[in-house]
């Protein structure tokens, strides 16, 4: 197998007056694809833990992990030529699943170094695998309108009734292993089925559009959340289903896997052609934002904040953002747009020695990045910088528009 290459950053050079001619250097950010070693199709990723370990799936078996961030993926095959669509480890970056074609369901205790095959009862292919709480209660969906649950890590696998005879393509259970949605649509559009019990019975929601559904995801509670999918569908609830209401994403590429961090607020959606989208004000507006690839996106993950993430896709795409895709130089574009709607952040005392305030704002989330684009945290107004090196940084605030503000830290 040949080794991926090490991605690599020369050191920043700091030329005194010159400082700020480095900035366009931070246009590298954004998404920025990594080197995969692989050409296989990629449909999940899940980083359970952090953002260091994480693990994606594909064709013919494909199984990648990372331990560094995605600096270096190693792939290996799981024994099995199916495709694999989903994986989840559930609480550690041991013990995890992987589901996929022809009622596949593999499971790792060591982290992936060996898989052993569950008996599914099925022959169909496997879409999407979610374990709530623990590793011991989970359920996995697919067509035609296949749910299975286990209590027991997966050496039993019970298939539920699911209450219609459409596929179903995703499943999420937000809180605990009670109340869950799955969603699809072939051969009829808009399938939602809930339940509040554990899947002893589902019952079906009126979604509202006429497009099949790829991928559902509620991000704190059983109240509010997204559902995407084909023709540039998306759709949100903040009643636990009662009503979903479409939201406009500005394209007709189909949709396939929507993430929300964190929050409610703050989401990401992967689609054809290499679209993301991405949204700070709850679905009210989503803004395209840069690939760099026209490779269709399946699966997107944040594992612990709105900025660090990854993507993975066709042709063996793995993307990566470590400043919530956004890149700096979206940042400074949006700042010459918003020039005089919003001041340019001013911290003080700057220079500092100890760390920086910014006055008004002390309750404020920054993102902070060094002179080569690079973030290096996130900090709140009233004490920004305390644990830097002495250096030249850049903040950007994260849930206004402002300039960007430039700091440095003398010792």
């Amino acid at each position: 197998m040949k080794r991926p290459a090490f991605s690599r950053f020369a050191p920043p050079i700091l030329l005194g007056a010159s400082i700020f001619l480095m900035m366009p250097s931070l246009a590298s950010a954004g998404w920025v694809a990594q080197t995969s070693g692989t050409t296989d199709w990629l449909g999940s990723v899940h980083f359970p833990v952090d953002a260091l370990t994480g693990y994606a799936v594909g064709n013919w078996g494909t199984f990648g992990k990372t331990t560094d961030g995605g600096a270096y993926w190693v792939f290996q095959y799981t024994g099995t030529t199916s495709w694999l669509r989903s994986v989840h480890f559930p609480v550690d970056a041991l013990t995890g699943y992987a589901v996929g074609n022809n009622g596949t369901i593999w499971k790792t205790t060591d982290g992936g170094a060996n898989w052993v095959r569950q008996s599914s009862g099925t022959n169909y292919p496997l879409y999407s695998v979610h374990f709530p709480q623990n590793a011991s209660t989970g359920y996995v969906v697919g067509p035609p309108s296949t749910i299975l649950k286990t209590t027991n890590g997966g050496t039993n696998w019970v298939a539920q009734a699911s209450g219609t005879s459409n596929l179903l393509q995703s499943v999420h259970f937000p809180v605990d292993a009670q109340t869950g949605y799955a969603v699809g649509g072939d051969p009829s559009p808009g399938t939602i089925r809930k339940t509040t019990d554990g899947g002893t019975a589902w019952v079906g929601q009126t979604s509202g559009t006429t497009q099949w559904l790829r991928s559902v995801h509620f991000p704190v509670n059983a109240s509010t959340g997204y559902a995407v999918g084909l023709s540039g569908a998306i759709l949100k609830t903040t009643d636990g289903g009662v009503n979903w209401v479409s939201q406009t994403s500005g394209t007709t590429n189909h949709l396939f896997s929507v993430h929300f961090p964190v929050d409610a607020s703050t989401g990401y959606i992967m689609g054809q052609n290499g679209i993301i989208l991405k949204t700070t004000d709850g679905g009210t507006n989503w803004v395209s934002q840069t690939s760099g690839t026209t490779n269709d996106l399946y699966s997107v993950h944040f594992p612990v904040d709105a900025q660090t993430g990854y993507a993975v896709g066709a042709g063996g795409i793995i993307l990566k953002t470590t400043d919530g895709g956004v890149g700096v130089e979206e940042s400074r574009q949006g700042d010459r747009e918003t020039r005089g709607q919003g001041e340019r952040l001013r911290a003080t005392p700057n220079p500092f020695t100890s760390f920086a305030t910014l006055p008004g704002h002390e309750d404020e989330l920054l993102s902070l990045y060094d002179i080569a684009g690079r973030r290096v945290g996130t900090y709140k107004g009233e004490r920004i910088g305390m644990d830097l090196r002495p250096g030249v940084y850049f903040i950007r605030a994260l849930e206004r528009k402002a300039g960007l503000g430039r700091i440095v830290k003398i010792r």
